[in-house]
C-alpha cells in the first residue's frame, strides 16, 4: 500500500516516508529499534479521526500516538503508523490556580511555566520534565520526585477528550451513579462501552479486589480496579485510561489539577557506603517515619559521572561558579573522609515556614545518626538542594551521553516494592544481578520503593539478548514474590507486557483483554502493548548496536 498516497488524500496534516523521519521515530529511549511505514502529523481532532476511518477501512493498519520518545519501554514504537502529536496538538487552552486545559503534545516545561505564573504545579512531573509531554505523561500514568506525597498522574487528571475506534471523540471524567446510569442507556457506541466495562468490573469484582496491586506506584496492566470507587460510588474512565499507553484510543485534550507547592524546603543527604547497603531497607524505613515530601537516590556510577563533567554540571546550575564550587564542600569533605559513596539518598522536607523545615530535617537526621553510622548533610538553604535535584533528574541522562564502550539498557529498570519489604528484598535482588557480572546503576524513588536498574551493556555482544530475557524472568519472579509490581511508572510498552503473567494471574489477563476489545475491537491502536505481549517480537525489535 502507498500509504503516503492513500493518506495525503484525506489528511490536512503532513505524511513522512523519508529515511530520516522514520529512522527518528524507529527509537524512544528503550532498547528497540522497530521501523514504522510512515509518520503522520495530524492538524486537528478532525484529522484524527480521519485516520481512524483510514484504520478501520485497512485492517492492516495500526495507529500509534507518539510525543517526544522519552518512553523507555518501546511503547510508542510500531511498523505502521505512527500519529505524531508534538507539531500540532501543543496547545495549552487555559491555566488557573485550580486546573490546565491542555492539549497531549505540550512538553511539560512549557506547561510549567504558565503553571508557576498562577503560583501553583502540576506535581507528577518525572525526572525527565524538560523533555517530556504532559500526553506521555498520561499515556504511562508517569512519576517523579513529587510521587511518595502527590502521588501519580492518575491522582491529577480531571477530564480526557479521546477519539475512540468508532472515529467519534468523547469526553471522560468522573460519574455519579445516576450520570453512570443516563450514559448506559444511550443507544451508542459510547452507551455499550459503559455497558461492557462496567459489566466486567462487577463479574470480576473479586479478582479485581485480589490482584489490585498493593505498592504505591504501579502502571503494569490495565487500571480497572481504580474506575469505580465503592466508598464514594462514582465510575471515572480516566484512571482507566491514564496508563493505557495509548491503546484504547488518541486522547487529544487533558485537564489537570493544580496544586500550590510549599515555599520553604531543606534535604537531608546521605552518603552510603558498601556496608550501609546491607541495612538500606532499615534506613529507609527510619526516614519514612518523619514523613519527607521527596525520598530519591542515585548511585556511585552516577556520582562518579558527575565528578568527571562538573564543569558542565557548574553551567546547567547557573549563577556564580565560585559560590557554587563552596556549595558543594561538605560533599568534597565527605568523599576525602570515606571516598564515593555507593549510594547517595535524598529526603526532602517542605513547609510553610524556615523554622519548621529546618526542624523537621533535622530530627530526621538525629533519628538516622541514632541507629546507623553513615555520613549526613542537611543543606543550609533551598537553593543549595538544587544541586542534587539536578544530578539526581540528569542522571539517566547523563549515563547515556558520558559512558563511552557501554550503552543504556533499560528493560528491568522499574521494579516496584513496599519500603517495609526492602530489607528482605533488596539482598535477594543484587544477589541475582551479581550473578551476571554487569556494571548497572541505581537510581529513584526509593521512598516509594520505585528502583531504576539500568545496566549498562554492549549491545553487540551474542548473550545480549539471552541476558535480557533470562534476568527479567529471574527479576520479575522476585518481585512477584513480594507482592510487588514490574514497572512503577515506565509502563508496560514491548518490553514487560510479555512478562505480565509473573504479575497477574491468566484470569486478570484475560480482563485486560476483554478491556482492550470493549474499547477497540478492530485492534487498531498501538498492538502488543498491556495485552498481546509477544516475546518473539521483543527478542526481534532488540537494537544490534547503538549509533555513538
Amino acid at each position: 500500500m502507498d500509504f503516503q498516497k492513500e493518506l495525503e488524500s484525506i489528511f490536512s496534516g503532513k505524511v513522512s516516508i523519508d529515511d530520516e523521519t522514520l529512522e527518528i521515530n524507529s527509537e524512544d529511549t528503550s532498547i528497540f529499534h522497530v521501523r514504522p511505514k510512515c509518520v503522520v502529523y495530524p492538524k486537528d481532532v478532525q484529522d484524527v479521526q480521519s485516520l481512524l476511518k483510514f484504520a478501520a477501512d485497512n485492517p492492516e493498519v495500526t495507529l500509534t500516538a507518539r510525543a517526544a520518545g522519552t518512553d523507555m519501554s518501546g511503547g510508542p514504537l510500531t511498523d505502521s503508523v505512527v500519529v505524531s502529536m508534538t507539531k500540532h496538538f501543543n496547545k495549552i487552552y487555559s491555566v488557573s490556580e485550580e486546573f490546565a486545559v491542555t492539549q497531549p503534545g505540550v512538553f511539560y516545561r512549557d506547561l510549567e511555566k504558565e503553571t508557576l505564573k498562577q503560583g501553583v504545579i502540576l506535581p507528577c512531573y518525572t525526572a525527565s520534565k524538560e523533555l517530556n509531554t504532559v500526553g506521555g505523561m498520561v499515556a504511562n500514568n508517569s512519576a517523579g520526585e513529587k510521587s511518595l506525597t502527590y502521588g501519580k498522574t492518575e491522582k491529577w487528571v480531571r477530564s480526557i477528550k479521546m477519539v475512540l475506534s468508532d472515529g467519534n471523540e468523547y469526553e471522560f471524567h468522573k460519574l455519579t451513579r445516576e450520570d453512570l446510569e443516563a450514559k448506559k442507556s444511550l443507544d451508542t457506541f459510547e452507551g455499550q462501552l459503559y455497558r461492557d466495562i462496567d459489566w466486567i468490573i462487577h463479574e470480576k469484582i473479586d479478582i479485581l479486589r485480589k490482584e489490585k496491586p498493593v505498592v504505591s506506584k504501579n502502571s503494569a496492566g490495565y487500571s480497572v480496579w481504580n474506575i469505580w470507587d465503592e466508598e464514594a460510588d462514582t465510575f471515572d474512565l480516566t484512571q482507566l485510561i491514564v496508563g493505557s499507553q495509548g491503546t484504547l484510543g488518541i486522547i487529544t485534550e487533558i485537564t489537570f489539577a493544580l496544586m500550590k507547592p510549599k515555599k520553604h524546603a531543606r534535604m537531608l543527604v546521605m552518603f552510603l557506603r558498601d556496608k550501609h547497603m546491607k541495612v538500606l531497607g532499615e534506613m529507609v524505613n527510619t526516614v519514612l517515619k518523619e514523613k519527607p515530601e521527596s525520598f530519591e537516590s542515585y548511585d556511585d556510577k552516577t556520582f562518579g559521572i558527575m565528578l568527571r563533567i562538573f564543569p558542565k554540571l557548574l553551567k546547567k546550575l547557573g549563577g556564580n561558579p565560585f559560590k557554587l564550587m563552596l556549595d558543594f564542600l561538605p560533599e568534597v569533605k565527605m568523599i576525602l573522609t570515606g571516598g564515593i559513596p555507593k549510594l547517595v539518598l535524598m529526603a526532602e522536607f517542605v513547609g510553610d515556614t524556615e523554622e519548621e523545615v529546618v526542624l523537621a530535617a533535622n530530627r530526621a537526621q538525629k533519628s538516622v545518626l541514632a541507629s546507623f553510622e553513615v555520613s549526613t548533610h542537611v543543606t543550609k538553604t533551598q537553593k543549595e538542594g538544587e544541586k542534587f535535584w539536578t544530578i539526581r533528574r540528569e542522571s539517566f541522562k547523563l549515563l547515556r551521553e558520558n559512558v563511552h564502550g557501554k550503552h543504556t539498557a533499560p528493560f528491568i529498570d522499574d521494579i516496584s516494592v513496599r519500603p517495609e519489604k526492602l530489607p528482605e528484598f533488596l539482598p535477594k535482588l543484587y544477589a541475582i544481578m551479581a550473578d551476571y557480572k554487569l556494571i548497572f546503576t541505581i537510581a529513584g524513588h526509593i521512598g516509594d520503593g520505585n528502583f531504576h536498574i539500568i545496566p549498562l551493556m554492549d549491545y553487540s555482544r551474542p548473550d545480549f539478548s539471552k541476558i535480557i530475557r533470562e534476568l527479567s524472568e529471574r527479576v520479575y519472579k522476585l518481585v512477584g514474590e513480594y507482592d510487588g509490581s514490574i514497572t512503577g511508572e515506565h509502563n508496560d510498552g514491548l518490553i514487560r507486557t510479555p512478562y505480565l503473567g509473573q504479575m497477574f494471574s491468566e484470569e486478570m489477563l484475560s480482563v485486560f483483554k476483554d478491556v482492550k476489545n470493549v474499547f477497540d475491537p478492530k485492534k487498531i491502536f498501538n498492538p502488543h502493548k498491556k495485552v498481546d505481549g509477544d516475546m518473539d517480537l521483543l527478542l526481534k525489535s532488540i537494537k544490534k548496536e547503538v549509533k555513538e
